[in-house]
């Protein structure tokens, strides 16, 4: 795809924002943009990263829009009221959704492999994207997660790749709908389960999805997927411990790795994951599955998936101090909460959870869900505190909040603190640390959660001094 107009991005700073803008850049695109983060002092690393690439930032007042010959490229979070919007609107400025950009580069791939699912996307499109890279086929990689593995001093937010080889691995979102607009290759089909849309919904748009793509690679272990791939005769299955095409068997967990035997084309091979949990397993099998449709042998996407690091804010152990561990991680939806928890409580050691809803609109959607998993999987000892939902500006509903998920919370039998200003829950949680605990920051959609995990390890080495 030929990178015309100049592109201002509203927003840029957003998880699926930032990398696009990067790919546009290195495609030679001449890119700009704004952020509301940008304006009120927040993550100032990231946007100076976004500067040391080339791209010019600008307050999100309407100054950075000058002209109709800039194409507008907005995230949905984005209102019409935006300063950047209306200018744009007045100027008579082509106007794209990140979705609908991000579409059009990726369908005009000549290998392009999108990744869906409720959970676990961002973990398979990063795994995929180091198969090809490990085995030399120099993929761009599409991510709404930094890749550790891309990581570097120089390049400290590689939530993008960009190589010149034919595959365009990226995940792709059904929280807005713009699924539909993506053209794959390859559909790989993580899963099915209640996040920002009903159940229905979701099977609609999964299913027209996967019936697009020449291949598809999908989980045999999730029964709403499993009812889906059973309609479409190009589908490969993967399942852990389930009759498919690419099973994991003798599963061995370890507090930060875990091993399997890989059991797919009549071969069968030793796996040890450098990533924790039985969910990540089930996300290695996907990856795996997508390379061999790609033309990957078995055994080397077996070998390279290996290498893999993982993710930033994807039960990210920042560090420990005192005997406490503390662990960054994105688990929002009640599929990701739940792996998350069941993970951590394979091996010994109390949780003292921070969980921070990523907004009012989720928690009217999942809210009682979230409850439910909360109840069931934490046990008595464990602590949970609840601050008040993200918000960043808006005109978004507030009826439903904090408090109503911890009252459901001891409705469904468990135990919660609604702590609103996180600060206090933070100070609950070091109250309670001891040695032998794990600390979790848990949530989505504001980039400062990391950098609290970050200060409470502080405040647990200078305790421990």
């Amino acid at each position: 795809m030929e990178i015309g107009k100049p592109l201002f991005f509203v927003g840029i700073g957003g998880s699926g924002m930032m990398p696009l803008a990067m790919i546009v850049r290195a495609r030679g695109g001449t890119v700009a943009g704004s952020d509301r983060g940008l304006d009120q002092g927040r993550a100032p690393a990231r946007f100076d990263a976004l500067r040391a690439l080339g791209i010019a930032l600008y307050p999100q007042d309407g100054s950075g829009v000058t002209g109709p010959d800039q194409r507008i490229v907005a995230s949905a979070a984005i209102e019409a009221s935006v300063p950047d919007i209306v200018a744009a609107d007045r100027l008579g400025c082509e106007r794209s959704t990140r979705a609908e950009l991000l579409a059009e580069l990726f369908n005009a791939a000549p290998l392009p492999i999108g990744v869906a699912g409720t959970s676990g996307k961002s973990t398979v499109t990063g795994m995929i994207g180091w198969i090809f890279h490990a085995t030399g086929r120099r993929p761009t990689v599409m991510n709404g997660a930094v890749m550790t593995n891309f990581a570097s001093p120089d390049a400290p937010f590689a939530s993008a790749l960009i190589g010149d080889g034919d595959a365009f691995v990226s995940e792709v979102d059904e929280s807005d709908g713009s699924i539909a607009l993506y053209r794959p290759r390859i559909a790989v089909l993580n899963n099915v389960t209640l996040d920002h849309k009903g159940l229905d919904e979701l099977r609609q748009l999964f299913g027209a999805f996967a019936r697009a793509a020449d291949h598809v690679v999908a989980n045999a272990g999730d029964a709403e997927t499993a009812a889906l791939i059973a309609t479409l005769p190009q589908a490969r299955s993967f399942g852990i411990e389930v009759p498919a095409d690419f099973t994991a068997e003798n599963l061995a967990p370890e507090p930060w790795a875990i091993g399997f035997d890989l059991v797919a084309m009549g071969e069968r091979h030793r796996v040890r994951l450098a990533v924790p949990g039985r969910h990540n397993v089930s996300n290695a099998l996907a990856a795996i599955a997508a390379a061999v449709a790609a033309g990957v042998t078995l055994a080397e996407a077996a070998r390279a998936v290996e290498g893999f690091t993982g993710l930033r804010r994807r039960f990210d152990r920042i560090g420990a101090a005192g005997g406490v561990t503390v662990i960054d991680d994105f688990g929002h939806n009640p599929d990701k909460i739940a792996a998350t928890l069941d993970t951590l409580h394979a091996h010994p050691g109390r949780l003292l959870l921070l969980f921070q809803p990523h907004g009012y609109g989720p928690l009217r959607m999942m809210g009682r869900e979230l409850a439910q998993v909360f109840a069931e999987r934490l046990r008595p000892d464990d602590v949970l505190t609840i601050p008040d939902p993200v918000y960043q500006g808006g005109t978004v509903a507030r009826e439903v909040g904090s408090a109503d998920l911890v009252d459901w919370i001891v409705a469904a039998g468990g135990h919660a603190h609604h702590d609103g200003d996180r600060a206090v829950g933070t100070r609950r949680l070091l109250a309670e640390a001891r040695d032998g605990d794990r600390i979790v920051v848990m949530g989505a959609r504001d980039d400062t959660l990391s950098l609290l995990a970050a200060d409470i390890l502080a405040r647990l080495e200078a305790r421990t001094a």
